[in-house]
């Protein structure tokens, strides 16, 4: 049977999830958004076909992807970039699977391979994208860029500093596209300004691919693999999240397309959780005041990023107001019952249930009664909606089972990558 659903632009989803990578630190925010856009210039300036010009603009909007650490997104802000090349691998390994990516994450591989007077154009016998070289000097460009410094005032020290490294780190063709490009102001002008966004989504909205649900489905899984990775003691939770909430949306009546978008929303809701600092995230003991405060910011993030996807307002709703209480307790809105949709109110309880029940470094999960006890209390003190864990009550093993499968899968999905990792560590 046909499943019709939200058709979903591409770039609306690369551009959410680069603005999520950038939330890691305000030294590097907008740097992936500064990047796809330099990058894109270039590739124009250069005439490359539509299709390659739009693989390179999505590419560098994630080309950091595989940095997990702040202090990895601020070795890749070295001008000199030796030693980087890991998050490069990393980035490639969770991207290659995914078909419409598949030409991206080559991109990202090489994102950090040096011209080296043409020798750059292959590695270890393998043909480097040119595109991996037009990111490469556009990520260079956006590093050399002072926020603290009139743009204008700065351009022609950034063209200098640039053509000095012609022929040795860039492709010389590749640097005279920039120079032609550096000549105009308002390509100086739109990398910093903070329209940006809108500046990039008109230039490149009639090129992008649309996604149906399956394929949305798809990336939102390596989305959400790589939210978990940045805090190991919460490695496989918005997958537990993702199908918990499925499997209660089907037994509450929802459509076959109404679960697979509750799925995605799983996948997707704890997206805020890159602008929280992995101290904060895995600390086992008890959360001071602004810690809490800090924590309680992830989920306003995951609305306003998720707000940027066209198409997607139900995944968002569902998604970001997972911390929500029907008595208006919750946050960051303080929605009360009323306002609070159905499918947000199963993704509260998921979350509750996947939290409570998963095992953690620092404890073990709880079992069914002591589970649905903390359940049934929430009910009480009414937070959550009753006949959802009624739902909870009459299915548990069968969730709690489903969760910890699919959740012990996807660590076998990571110690996969990290495997594949090992074996490329002479590369890296």
């Amino acid at each position: 049977m046909m499943i019709h659903g939200p058709r979903v632009s591409l770039l609306d989803m690369v551009a959410s999830f680069s603005e999520a990578l950038d939330l890691i630190s305000p030294v590097v925010a907008n740097h992936h958004k500064q990047v796809a856009y330099i990058a894109f210039s270039i590739a124009q300036e250069l005439n490359l076909p539509t299709q390659e010009t739009m693989e390179i603009a999505l590419a560098a909007g994630l080309h950091d992807i595989g940095a997990l650490s702040l202090q990895e997104r601020l070795d890749t802000l070295k001008f000199e970039d030796h030693h980087v090349q890991k998050h490069a691998e990393i980035g490639y390994l969770f991207l290659r699977e995914f078909a419409p990516l598949a030409n991206v994450a080559m991109l990202i591989r090489y994102h950090h391979k040096p011209w080296n007077k043409g020798s750059g154009l292959l590695d270890r016998g393998v043909a480097v994208p040119y595109g991996s070289h037009i990111i490469h000097l556009a990520d260079r460009i956006a590093v050399l860029i002072k926020k603290d410094i009139d743009i204008l005032s700065q351009s022609a020290d950034i063209v200098k500093t640039i053509r000095s490294y012609s022929g040795t780190m860039f492709n010389p063709e590749q640097v005279e596209a920039f120079i032609h490009l550096a000549n105009y102001e308002y390509f100086w002008l739109d990398i910093v300004s903070p329209s940006l966004n809108v500046v990039i989504t008109r230039r490149l909205e009639n090129q992008s691919m649309e996604m149906d649900v399956k394929e949305m489905d798809m990336i939102a899984q390596f989305f959400a693999r790589m939210i978990d990775l940045r805090s190991p003691l919460n490695a496989h939770h918005s997958r537990g999240v993702a199908i918990t909430a499925e499997y209660i949306a089907k037994q509450a009546g929802f459509s076959q397309l109404e679960c697979q978008m509750m799925r995605i929303a799983g996948y997707l809701h704890d997206l805020g959780k890159l602008a929280i600092p992995p101290s904060i995230l895995e600390k086992p003991g008890s959360l001071t005041k602004v810690e809490y405060d800090i924590i309680k910011s992830h989920a306003y993030y995951t609305y306003r990023i998720l707000g940027n996807i066209r198409q997607a307002d139900i995944i968002n709703v569902w998604a970001a107001l997972h911390h929500e209480r029907l008595d208006g307790s919750g946050y960051p809105f303080h929605m009360k019952e009323r306002a609070l949709p159905l499918g947000s109110q199963i993704m509260a309880v998921a979350d509750i249930l996947t939290a409570i029940c998963e095992v953690r470094p620092y404890r073990q999960g709880m079992d069914r009664e002591s589970a649905l006890k903390v359940m049934d209390g929430h009910v009480k003190d009414k937070k959550i909606n009753g006949d959802l864990v009624g739902i909870l009550h009459k299915n548990f093993d069968e969730i709690d089972n489903l969760r910890s499968r699919v959740q012990s899968k996807n660590g076998l999905v990571n110690e996969r990558i990290e495997d594949m990792l090992a074996a490329t560590k002479d590369r890296v």
